[in-house]
């Protein structure tokens, strides 16, 4: 028998944490030796919770994970077909295409809470144990871990944490807010999102699953612009958004409140004790250019799966190879991610008029030449899977 309350303690009950839980009761004899720790269980029984304003971007690989092996995709959602790549001001602009990519869609669009609703009311199905928690903590002890949470505390086998706590490593502060709206477009394009790259900060325009015109906005700035642009009326924010994004859409008109999010990176190990892993949020925050954080958390938790299922068949084995195993084989796609995540946003911000015609030119080169365009593609729609 188990000296311990559970065999793994899962810290974090979002979209990452629940679909790592979801795949691991697939493979545990006992569901519900896995507990997960977190709050927002009963998020769809529950009118009081504020809704989250943020709609999220799922790439291809994470489409094929929520609606096949977890069967947790939510009732809306908008298609990405082609995402279209430019730079304000400048000549050169790229187009990623579904067809080209060999795929029906690039990826989708769909809103937080959707998700996590589905996502929970799997958890609830799956056998594993739910813990309310506000905070969950663990903390290392003699061949076990030791979770502290709201209701006390319990011990565990393996720890993974999922959200809740920063990455200790790698850190900028990017000095922006990312604003988030939805504006209703007088021209929408059925199936295109677009990233645009201005002298402040990236924006994007993401289809929006409320409706066929609806685009989500994520615009990022510095502090104190993001500050002026939230505060702005309504006719001058559209106007300040119409010249910085352009006329692709045609007209844009606000239909939502703005929200403000501050925007940092960092990076940190997956191993955090010698029975502990740290995934998605836990292990690295992401700018949200090219909206890679969830899609990176999910192929984090799809590989941990993987690792794991040759030890949740006799759990008293050392956890250790399973472990190294998996930190070595994530670390290139983590890091590759989080360099284009970087670099991105900091590259086409800088004032420096060669970089910025540099740029600009090698938009044009990843257009015009598939051997440039289809490598930065195929990391984004599914990155470095092991």
């Amino acid at each position: 028998m188990n000296a311990t309350d559970f065999d793994i303690a899962i810290c974090g009950a979002g979209p990452v944490g629940t679909a790592l839980a979801l795949l691991l009761a697939k493979q545990h004899p006992h569901p519900d030796r896995i507990a997960v720790l977190g709050k927002n269980f009963d998020l769809a029984r529950t009118e009081h919770v504020q809704g989250d304003p943020r709609t999220l971007a799922l790439n291809h690989g994470s489409l094929r994970l929520l609606q096949g092996q977890l069967q947790a995709w939510p009732r809306r959602a908008a298609p990405m077909r082609t995402v279209h790549v430019s730079q304000q001001g400048r000549l050169g602009r790229c187009l990623i295409q579904a067809h080209e990519m060999g795929v029906a869609d690039l990826g989708a669009v769909v809103h937080y809470d959707d998700l996590l609703e589905k996502l929970h009311a799997r958890l609830r199905d799956s056998g594993v144990t739910l813990i309310p928690a506000q905070i969950a903590q663990a903390n290392s002890a003699p061949g076990h871990m030791r979770v502290q949470h709201d209701a006390g505390q319990s011990s565990a086998l393996l720890a993974i944490q999922c959200d809740g706590a920063r990455p200790n490593g790698l850190r900028r502060e990017y000095k922006q807010h990312a604003l988030l709206t939805t504006v209703r477009a007088s021209r929408p394009q059925d199936g295109w999102a677009y990233e645009r790259f201005t002298a402040h900060g990236p924006l994007a325009a993401l289809p929006h699953p409320d409706g066929a015109d609806l685009y989500g906005i994520v615009w990022c700035n510095g502090p104190e612009r993001s500050q002026t642009l939230a505060e702005l009326p309504e006719s001058d924010f559209q106007h300040a958004l119409m010249q910085a994004f352009g006329e692709r859409l045609g007209q844009l008109h606000t239909v939502s409140d703005r929200h403000l999010f501050p925007l940092a990176f960092h990076a940190g190990p997956s191993r955090l004790a010698e029975r502990m892993l740290a995934v998605g949020n836990a292990a690295q925050t992401l700018h949200p250019v090219a909206g890679q954080g969830l899609n990176l958390g999910l192929r984090d938790v799809a590989q941990l799966a993987h690792s794991l299922a040759p030890w949740q068949s006799d759990c008293r084995q050392s956890p250790t190879p399973f472990l190294t195993r998996y930190a070595r084989l994530r670390r290139p796609d983590r890091w590759l991610t989080a360099a284009i995540t970087d670099t991105l946003p900091r590259l086409f911000a800088t004032h420096n008029p060669l970089i910025q015609h540099a740029c600009g030119l090698g938009l044009l080169a990843m257009d015009t030449l598939p051997l440039a365009r289809l490598p930065f593609a195929r990391q984004l729609l599914q990155g470095l899977r092991a």
